[in-house]
């Protein structure tokens, strides 16, 4: 399997002409898998332990350093930014939407600082907000913006106490052991290259440090720090069990889209901080590309699917800034793992009856005319349309507290939603009621006529 997926990199190295390429493939099942071809443009060999500049995929750890802000009660994600920094414009903006790139803020801060390369510090950041537009309506659409994610970088040093860095390494990368991942470069770290149109000349890019842009694209790692990342982002509890770092439910919550980013494709998602790509068959793909001068990255978990193993993750990394096949590798290496080293399928093993009183709840319900199965499986009680989309999870329930006959539908259909029992006079579930609609035992319409009897 491994020289299978090393071919794809070796591919892409010679096809995209690309000086130096490193990719990795994590996943719970298998020794990780990690290919690096090419050279770095330096006296230092190319290995598994060189760095290159990730780019935009920094905003995944932004992000997340917002949401823990979030979780630990510093925040609200619709809370307006100006509520926690002083600023002279757009303070009106919610973090919500400046993590989902739906705020309508300008692209970059005030100036041209692809020109010049010479980024804001902090305060002038923030003293120059008010001569960068809105350049769209709050929501109206998808607008890919730097300047909102430094904003958040900011707003995560002032609610902390300490620097974005800080909080990244201690919060983050230091939790889930990304030790090659850093704000600067180290000495072995690839040069960029601008690889000439019509020559094989490679031009290297000059170095850059952007300031306070730097929540939204300073990183530099390495494709296995990277790949156990995106194993992270899609399926946390598999790397940080205790949720040291964040809760499975925010990563949810994280991955749920908010927006597509193209009005007639829909190919794509947002969510928050997160870009997600669809496979088909249920599968996504969840994580971030980046591009920065000499350097591309693309940063993906996989989520769904048959085949697919626990914390699967893809990172390809590239020392060129224009050989965009890097941003389609990571998911042809997910993909071809999948097909030709799937994961192993576990054997079911007999578990434990169903409560006692939940037994006759159990078995074939009819809501709004159609039919549902409600079972008993992995300590939860779960519903499911007969004939439904194929591959649909179930609806999975959790009783309320002191309330045995109201649950609350934690997944799936109706998410939020209660689920009332009604039992007879012997304690028998007689009707059910979920989302407000009655659920019965027979086939009925609305005013309650039984196809069953015929009355």
């Amino acid at each position: 399997m491994d020289e299978r997926l090393g071919r794809l990199v070796r591919r892409v190295q010679a096809d995209a002409r690309v000086p130096a390429v490193s990719a990795a493939l994590h996943r719970a099942d298998r020794p990780l898998f990690s290919c690096a071809v090419g050279a770095t443009g330096t006296d230092s060999p190319l290995g598994p332990g060189t760095q290159f500049r990730i780019g935009s995929v920094t905003k995944t750890f932004t992000a997340v350093l917002v949401l823990q802000c979030r979780d630990d009660g510093l925040l609200d994600l619709d809370d307006p930014v100006g509520r926690h920094l002083d600023l002279p414009a757009h303070g009106e903006l919610t973090v919500r939407r400046l993590l989902s790139h739906t705020a309508g803020l300008q692209r970059e801060p005030f100036g041209d600082v692809w020109d010049t390369l010479r980024a804001p510090d902090a305060d002038q950041l923030v003293a120059e907000l008010d001569r960068a537009e809105r350049v769209l309506p709050t929501a109206r659409r998808f607008h890919y913006s730097n300047l909102g994610l430094a904003v958040l970088g900011h707003l995560v040093a002032r609610l902390r106490g300490e620097s974005w860095a800080r909080s990244l390494t201690d919060r983050v990368l230091t939790p889930l052991g990304l030790a090659d991942t850093s704000v600067t470069p180290r000495p072995t770290a690839a040069t960029g290259f601008l690889v000439d149109a019509y020559s094989d000349e490679a031009h290297p890019e000059p170095p850059t440090d952007f300031g306070a842009v730097g929540p939204a694209a300073q990183l530099w790692s390495t494709a296995t720090d990277m790949a156990r990342w995106a194993a992270f982002l899609a399926d946390p509890a598999a790397l940080d069990p205790a949720g040291a770092v964040l809760a499975t439910t925010t990563l949810d919550e994280m991955r749920w889209p908010v927006t597509t980013t193209d009005e007639t494709l829909w190919g794509e998602g947002f969510g928050l901080g997160l870009i997600l790509v669809p496979q088909g068959e249920r599968v996504v793909h969840v994580g971030h590309d980046g591009a920065m001068p000499g350097f591309l990255a693309a940063v993906y978990g996989r989520r769904g699917g048959d085949g697919t193993a626990g914390a699967m993750g893809a990172a390809v990394l590239g020392s060129s800034g224009t050989a965009t096949e890097v941003f389609d590798l990571p998911h042809l290496l997910l993909a071809t793992a999948v097909e030709h080293d799937p994961a192993e399928i576990e054997p079911w093993r007999p578990g434990a009856p169903a409560p006692a009183a939940l037994r006759g709840a159990l078995g074939r319900w009819w809501g709004e005319g159609f039919e549902y199965v409600f079972s008993w499986h992995d300590g939860t009680l779960r519903a499911q349309r007969v004939g439904g989309p194929a591959g649909r999870p179930p609806a999975i329930f959790t009783p309320l507290p002191a309330q045995p006959d109201v649950f609350r539908t934690v997944s799936g259909r109706e998410t939020g939603e209660l689920l009332r029992l009604t039992r007879d006079e012997v304690g028998a579930v007689v009707r059910m009621h979920w989302a407000t609609y009655r659920f019965t035992r027979h086939q009925e319409t609305f005013d309650r006529y039984d196809f069953r009897v015929g009355s």
